[in-house]
């Protein structure tokens, strides 16, 4: 039997960045709301003295349990999907603060362009440039409509930085001044200047100074550990939802949180969402709790998958390319890398921060001339230094033999003797590429699987090549002796982890034709549902996502709170 809980104001989906912006704004407006997170409940002491790559790194202990949930994946419609059992191209986060707990803290905008990149690329390049079966669209936003969130988000996090050169606009500086510049930053500055490009420090949710943000939250300047990514920070240096929103949320007395539940149905009637159904993990207990207005705030295959379970919207149809739940699925093309190896100059590679580096965006968007290129779009090249942990890492030059007393001479020679430029390539939607339902496998409650249908395509493989060339340009002015570089993106691989930047499925627009969302995230099938997260993107950029995550959940709660007293579509 079903247990039926009082009525609230909001309901919440997943308590990670979306779920804790959501929450905090909500609460502090007075709304009644309650947050539904399926994981545990975590906190800053729960990392104390923590570097420990193996338990983290490897065996993935902040991590969603894939023989409980996960997705299933093949590369085209002739292929049987089958179920992802080993975490590889990406990583799930599980328990509060979701993905936002595990991550760098790379906080970069989006580009002007990327909001109006359908209308612009015609503008510029004429229809044809944009592939007959590539399904771009503006996003419904400008920029200029989105920079005040993106500022919210910033001071929020505090995040450290500089501006971007080849960037929007800005309305004020970031909160924080930039991270420290290491010897190998300073190389990869002088040799872009030295071509030209225009180098600035990557902006950082890793705080360069101790920092108050306008809540009144305080937290401490980064340590440079280099345990960053797939690590909680012990510091509470790295901006997460846990050390940010979430206490102010739970400050006001009006956001009650509840861990293991697993939010499996969104509920509905006469097109109106009426609440949720969630399983208490912990005593197996059906649970519905109504609410004015659902939000989902989860991980984009979350998203995904409870819309289409719930028959909530649209189910999009790649065969006419119909409907709107699952469309426009995008990842991230970060394959146009080259590594320089060294054979005199030694660096401290250990030393690091998760958003340390140095970046250029002269590749970026539409920074340069497409004209005699076949891509759109581009990407950010940039040198990291997120700290290089010794079990994952053991770079060795080309024509090395993979055991043996080689080996081993030219692992210990290169540990400190090499530097990597990397690209974070922009991903276009495609009318093949698409989140459905898998007719075979079902999760631990028996709800069926999500299913991906995804590879990269010409438009990638011209953009990595093209990307790794210009890595090995800045690696040769840098000085490398040798450098090591791609010469040619193969089929995806789900089995090798590349980021966990997986956006669409739920995707933002200005028509209810092509989207699943208008700007506010607000469902135009049902309007006091609102779905909260990067399965908003109509395409992913040339960056990281989660300051555009962060400025459209401070626009969505800007929306609810509208919605709460005045109803209807949000303008």
């Amino acid at each position: 039997m079903v247990k039926k809980l009082p009525k609230v104001d909001v309901v919440i989906a997943g308590v990670g960045w979306g779920g804790g912006i959501i929450a905090s704004e909500l609460a502090k407006q007075g709304l009644k709301v309650v947050g539904l997170e399926k994981g545990d409940e975590r906190k800053t002491e729960d990392y104390y003295m923590v570097h420990d790559e193996l338990r983290y790194a490897l065996r993935y202990e902040l991590m969603q349990d894939l023989s409980k949930n996960t997705i299933t994946f093949r590369r085209d419609q002739k292929m049987r999907a089958l179920p992802m059992r080993q975490y590889g191209s990406f990583l799930f986060g599980d328990g509060i603060g979701g993905a936002g707990v595990h991550w760098n803290g790379q906080t970069f905008r989006f580009l002007p362009y990327d909001f109006q990149i359908r209308s612009q690329t015609i503008d510029r390049y004429g229809e044809n440039k944009i592939p007959t079966d590539m399904t771009l669209q503006d996003w419904g936003i400008t920029y200029d409509e989105i920079e005040p969130y993106y500022d919210k988000f910033e001071k929020m996090a505090g995040i450290s930085g500089e501006e971007n050169p080849l960037g929007g606009k800005r309305s004020d500086k970031y909160p924080t001044g930039p991270m420290k510049h290491s010897p190998q930053m300073e190389m990869f500055k002088e040799a872009c200047e030295n071509l030209n490009y225009h180098p600035y420090t990557i902006p950082s949710a890793n705080l360069s100074e101790q920092y108050t943000n306008p809540d009144g939250i305080s937290r401490a300047a980064c340590q440079y550990c280099g345990f960053c990514e797939r690590f909680g920070c012990e510091y509470g240096a790295k901006a997460d939802p846990v050390v940010t929103v979430i206490p102010v949320a739970k400050e006001t007395g009006n956001f009650e949180l509840r861990t293991h539940s697993w939010v499996r149905r969104v509920l509905h009637q006469d097109g109106k969402a009426t609440g949720v159904r969630y399983t208490d993990i912990t005593t197996g207990e059906e649970i519905e709790q109504p609410a004015d207005v659902v939000v989902l705030t989860s991980y984009v295959f979350n998203n995904v998958k409870l819309l289409l379970n719930s028959d909530v919207g649209r189910p999009y149809d790649p065969s006419d390319g119909t409907g709107v739940i699952g469309k426009n699925y995008a990842y991230q093309v970060i394959k146009g890398a080259a590594t320089g190896f060294f054979e005199e100059q030694k660096f401290n590679n250990f030393a690091g921060a998760g958003a340390l580096g140095m970046v250029i965006d002269d590749f970026n968007g539409d920074n340069f001339d497409h004209s005699d290129v076949d891509f759109i779009h581009g990407g950010y090249l940039a040198l990291t230094q997120t700290g290089q942990r010794p079990i994952q890492n053991n770079p060795i030059p080309s024509g090395t033999a993979n055991w043996g007393k080689e080996f081993k001479e030219n692992s210990l020679k290169y540990v400190n003797r090499t530097l990597s430029v990397g690209a974070m390539g922009a991903s276009m939607p495609y009318k093949q590429h698409y989140l459905d339902l898998d007719p075979t496998y079902t999760d631990a409650f028996g709800d069926p699987l999500l299913r991906m249908t995804y590879d990269f395509r010409d438009q990638d493989r011209q953009l990595a090549k093209f990307t790794a060339e210009k890595s090995r340009e800045i690696l040769e002015e840098m000085g490398a002796d040798q450098i090591d570089s791609m010469d040619e993106l193969g089929p995806y691989n789900i089995t090798t982890y590349q980021s966990t930047h997986n956006t669409g499925g739920v995707i933002m627009g200005a028509d209810p034709e092509t989207s699943a969302v208008n700007n506010y995230l607000q469902m135009w099938d049902m309007e006091n549902l609102f779905v909260v997260g990067a399965s908003a993107f109509p395409h992913n950029s040339g960056y990281n996502p989660t300051d555009t995550v962060g400025a459209l959940a401070y626009r969505a709660a800007e929306g609810i709170v509208e919605y709460s007293k005045n109803g209807g579509m949000l303008a």
